[in-house]
């Protein structure tokens, strides 16, 4: 069977780029698409063959990397463009369906977005910023905006200065800029360490003060997550889980049964901040997604419901911490359907009970 004529990518790679949109999709048996705003559109005629997509990512894939992709099931990798005579960055995921193989390409923004950039509250930037030791997790649904969120928290860090900063990502997305007081490392898995276990543990030997891990995936490495933060580091994380108490129940079920009671102790000794995150469609369809915050922070009543396994009972701490710092995702939704960036039924869609949003 002949192969399909080649595709450019970087025609499309400029295209998202001056459209503005967060994802380049490349599916075989589809126009590569764009997704902008959270719509999809098409970006071009040209109906993509199953034989194009690999032979599109391998110019844009680094040398340690290209070699992989035709035996890629699922596979991630940064790439660099040049638009406008500026260096812009995406993510890469390569994955396989049906036997085929397909990508999702993240354009990257090219600074890091400061909180106020990305509408989040002030007040608990400020907080996060105080912490010293310990663990912060920022979950959410894929395409929530994790990593925004995660790389806007430690680059305040990192502008003020005086941090040992080192970074394990599965690609690195956002790149730390130097600072005149502070050092950063950023290592990707796969380039420069083989997984995020390895680089959070030679991490622990470079004189870190604060630790970001892309993504919490597997025992190995909430375990030792969780003793770095016993031991005087800031670790900052991910998880995909729907809501704060969620994070709580998805790391401890990385442990064994028999080891949940000492995983539970440990985590409530070790947890500060768990902030999970939506982004949300505003009223009018095409506009900038709006973020929707639920806020959990450790303090006693959290800690005991914690090492008990009473996980029901955080919603309620969180209900009743608004001086600890908490925020309850109901309560957020409805300061903004108040302020008019959603709607009702979009705030009823995500809370947790709808019923307290009125009518």
């Amino acid at each position: 069977m002949p192969t399909a004529p080649a595709v450019p990518i970087a025609p499309l790679l400029e295209l998202m780029a001056a459209r503005e949109a967060s994802d380049l999709h490349l599916i075989p048996g589809y126009k590569p698409t764009l997704r902008i705003n959270g719509e999809l559109v098409a970006a071009g005629d040209t109906t993509l063959d199953a034989s194009q997509i690999i032979p599109m990512l391998t110019p844009i894939a680094p040398p340690a990397i290209a070699p992989r992709l035709a035996a890629a099931t699922d596979l991630d990798f940064a790439c660099s463009f040049t638009h406008n005579g500026q260096t812009l960055r995406a993510r890469v995921n390569v994955f396989s369906a049906s036997g085929r193989p397909g990508a999702c390409l993240r354009l990257i923004p090219s600074r890091i977005p400061t909180t106020a950039e990305l509408a989040f509250p002030e007040d608990l930037a400020a907080r996060v910023e105080k912490l010293q030791t310990g663990l912060v997790l920022i979950t959410g649904i894929t395409g929530s905006g994790k990593t925004s969120t995660l790389a806007a928290l430690v680059q305040r860090f990192n502008t003020a200065g005086g941090f040992r900063i080192i970074t394990i990502e599965e690609p690195i997305e956002y790149v730390f800029p130097p600072t005149p007081a502070g050092l950063v490392s950023q290592r990707e898995v796969g380039i420069d360490v083989p997984s995020f276990y390895d680089g959070l543990r030679f991490g622990l030997r470079q004189d870190p003060d604060i630790l970001l891990v892309g993504e919490i995936r597997d025992r190995e490495t909430a375990q030792l997550a969780l003793s770095a933060a016993e031991t005087g580091h800031l670790i900052f994380a991910t998880l995909h889980t729907a809501d704060a108490k969620g994070a709580i129940t998805r790391l401890v079920d990385l442990f064994p049964p028999d080891t949940h009671d000492d995983v539970r102790t440990q985590l409530s000794m070790s947890l500060r901040c768990v902030i999970a995150q939506h982004l949300l469609p505003p009223p009018q369809r095409g506009g900038r997604r709006i973020l929707a915050l639920e806020v959990l922070m450790t303090n006693f009543s959290v800690r005991s419901a914690i090492r008990t396994g009473k996980i029901e009972s955080i919603d309620t701490s969180i209900q009743s911490g608004k001086k600890d710092g908490m925020i309850a995702l109901d309560g957020y939704l409805r300061d903004l359907v108040q302020q008019g960036k959603i709607d009702l039924p979009t705030a009823r869609q995500f809370a947790k009970d709808p019923t307290e949003l009125g009518a």
